[in-house]
């Protein structure tokens, strides 16, 4: 038993408009036909655009990182 690292489960804060909080990070949750067009793909050559590549799904929804722009 003194092999097995001790990780804690993070708390989620459920936040209004189908965000929570996890951790320090802040998601949004989606239905399945209101993905963002960036959903699943790493890098789109031709428009020079980074897409979301980390999601995860819980009760029904997919929660996408929210980034908030810098200006």
């Amino acid at each position: 038993m003194d092999n097995i690292i001790n990780k804690t489960m993070q708390q989620i804060k459920f936040l209004p408009n189908n965000h929570i909080r996890l951790g320090n990070k802040t998601y949004k949750g989606y239905k399945i036909g209101e993905l963002p067009n960036s959903f699943a793909f790493i890098y789109d050559e031709d428009q020079d655009k980074e897409g979301k590549s980390e999601w995860f799904n819980y009760k029904g929804l997919t929660y996408v990182e929210k980034v908030d722009l810098p200006w």
